[in-house]
């Protein structure tokens, strides 16, 4: 890693000439704390020209929305499931080759559950709940690929199918369907691996995955950056610490993962393949400021479809503002640039193959801030006006104006019980 210690701070105003977004609050103080990271939160379906949009509700149920893009109307919230009040019970969206809607949560620590519309393109009825896997999942991640099958990326805690091993052993695992979600298989079953990515034994037993973003592309790749947990020297603990930014991409044609360099890996990712092949930067075993560092959202993109870029955060220990991190790959080596102080960024956008919109927040202030990332460089854009603050940003899959990012209000509190947030969306108007 070359850490190049420049420094550009957050935005107070928009750039002149900058874009404006239109925003439509959907459903006001009704969101609750999620633990959702930047995938799957929506997407438009071109055969009814609708765009469907998924949250987390009070004790995290889970609703989806539609809007009609013929008569610009929102439907009224559906209720699809039980988040059992727990902020890891998050939906994710996806749209199954048959026409249904999928929403997948993973149950914390316990199973992973899939609700299915009762018609396909349409939100509306009682939806149908299919228990997809027993194996103590967390953190769902699904996308579907060019041929149809699904697959859903989400993160074991070992200890809950195995109380001989310790809590911080916690890797990533992949379910896969061939015919739009009616019946699964674990990646355990199809390449005889224990995990897909993960470790067992390091000795700062950092041994717990934290996929931030992974984001499929055109070409069919799917592009991973991710952060380890643990206890740390202490000994064992859930994450008590946060550590490192590793990078890979996962082709589904043949199952392995890649390194950036193209390194061929296998079905499955262990700790010497992620510390001598994927590790962007290496960061210190410390809470600066009290801030698990790395942040768990990290993003990942590409310039001109070749040579990945990362997004990531860590907290100050000086107690001032996060630390805002770009990590680019310039064919030869990892370069890491401070680029912003203060900001959550939340998720980005493809603008064209040399540029990016990266879309971030600030602590307990309302608005969301855009930036432009192009070919390595940071600029500021404009400012997203909203009337609370904004917990989460999701750019929706084949967007189409004016609904082109979901942005999740903040709850007032950590629990669930308490759902005060705005559901928003911003997008610009059509002509």
């Amino acid at each position: 890693m070359l850490l190049v210690p420049f420094v550009v701070t957050a935005p107070a105003d928009a750039t002149p000439g900058a874009p404006k977004f239109s925003t439509t609050t959907v459903a006001t103080s009704v969101a609750a704390r999620s633990d959702r990271r930047p995938v799957a939160g929506g997407l438009y379906d071109a055969k009814v020209r609708k765009t469907f949009i998924s949250w987390a509700g009070k004790y995290e149920d889970n609703f989806v929305q539609a809007y009609d893009h013929r008569s610009s109307a929102w439907s009224t919230p559906v209720r699809v499931a039980d988040g059992d009040s727990d902020s890891h019970n998050y939906p994710t969206m996806i749209q199954a080759p048959d026409g249904h809607l999928l929403v997948f949560r993973g149950m914390h620590n316990i199973e992973l559950r899939m609700s299915r519309s009762p018609q396909a393109h349409s939100a509306e009825g009682t939806w149908t709940e299919t228990l997809v896997s027993k194996n103590a999942a967390t953190y769902p991640m699904p996308f579907v690929t060019r041929d149809g099958t699904i697959y859903v990326f989400y993160r074991e805690t070992s200890r809950d199918l195995d109380p001989t091993k310790p809590t911080d052993t916690r890797p990533m695992l992949y379910m896969v369907s061939k015919d739009s979600g009616k019946t699964w298989k674990s990646s355990k079953d199809i390449t005889g691996d224990e995990f897909a990515i993960g470790s067992t034994s390091r000795a700062d037993n950092m041994n717990e995955i934290y996929i931030g973003q992974l984001r499929q592309e055109r070409n069919g790749r799917v592009r991973i950056v991710y952060t380890l947990a643990g206890g740390g020297t202490e000994g064992h603990l859930h994450d008590r610490y946060h550590r490192n930014i590793y990078y890979a991409w996962f082709d589904p044609r043949n199952l392995h993962f890649y390194s950036v360099t193209g390194r061929d890996l296998g079905t499955q990712i262990d700790d010497a393949d992620q510390e001598k092949y994927l590790k962007v930067a290496e960061t210190p075993l410390t809470l600066p400021n009290a801030v698990k560092s790395p942040d768990y959202i990290q993003l990942v993109g590409t310039t001109l479809g070749q040579k990945p870029f990362l997004l990531w955060f860590t907290g100050d220990p000086d107690k001032g503002p996060l630390h805002n991190y770009m990590s680019t790959w310039n064919g030869r080596r990892w370069e890491t640039t401070e680029v912003a102080r203060g900001l959550r960024t939340r998720d980005m956008e493809q603008l064209d193959p040399l540029t990016w919109r990266v879309y971030a927040t600030e602590d307990g202030k309302p608005n969301v801030n855009t930036y432009i990332v192009r070919c390595g460089k940071w600029t500021p854009e404009t400012v997203i006006p909203t009337a609370k603050p904004v917990q989460r940003v999701e750019i929706l899959e084949n967007f189409r104006d004016p609904v082109r990012a979901l942005f999740s209000g903040a709850s007032s509190d950590r629990d669930v019980s308490i759902a005060d947030g705005d559901i928003t969306v911003a997008g610009f108007a059509r002509r």
